[in-house]
């Protein structure tokens, strides 16, 4: 990375799960289990279909709420409550890492594909909860999930967010090709890529040496 390839970046965007913490903590698994159980008692499935089906719709449609809307018209609120009712312990605070973002020039926000609420909790968790201008969650985006492109535009849009002057930091390869696309400076994050994944300018798995490389 050049000294100048940040030099224009006025507006970081951070992914939350696997992004601000490392995917070694685990913290996503209790989610999934919560998930696989609310789709039992939903569907009446058994719980290995029930786990099946929700690792397809995360596939196909972003994530698993977007293909039980889509598929089965439930309402999103219950649903995303329930599955964010998780033990936080897991999480240790991380000061390197506050004074690396902190030390970053412009606005600073949270884009995740989980809660507003439950990415707080998870903020506060890391000592990271000061940093950020603003969080947005699903909520915000009409539950229209990363990596769709209306969800983007309603998210960034509500910000101001100018994509030309902008950087996102993402752990999925696939949530980095709409903004990519337009203009912003993509970062993968723990993440695996692709190989036809050329919308991504950098990888690390050290996301507080990077952004000191930045500054």
């Amino acid at each position: 990375m050049t000294n100048s390839a940040f030099d224009h970046v006025t507006h970081w965007v951070f992914d939350l799960d696997n992004t601000l913490y490392a995917p070694a903590v685990r913290l996503f698994d209790q989610i999934e289990v919560k998930m696989t159980d609310y789709m039992v008692r939903l569907l009446g499935i058994e719980p290995a279909e029930a786990n099946r089906l929700r690792q397809h719709y995360w596939q196909t449609y972003g994530t698993t709420l977007a293909g039980l809307m889509q598929q089965h018209g439930i309402e999103p609120d219950p649903f995303l409550h329930e599955v964010h009712q998780i033990d936080f312990s897991a999480l240790e605070p991380d000061p390197e890492l506050a004074a690396a973002i902190d030390a970053l020039p412009g606005r600073k926000v949270i884009y995740t594909n989980g809660t507003a609420p439950y990415a707080s909790e998870v903020l506060h968790a890391r000592g990271l909860q000061h940093l950020f201008d603003s969080i947005y969650g699903v909520e915000h985006a009409n539950f229209h999930p990363k990596p769709k492109a209306e969800a983007y535009e309603k998210v960034f849009q509500r910000d101001g967010l100018i994509p030309q002057q902008a950087a996102m930091f993402e752990d999925e390869a696939r949530n980095l090709a709409v903004p990519a696309s337009l203009g912003m400076r993509t970062v993968l994050v723990h993440g695996t890529r692709a190989a036809d994944a050329g919308y991504i300018d950098y990888e690390t798995h050290d996301l507080t040496a990077f952004l000191r490389q930045i500054v």
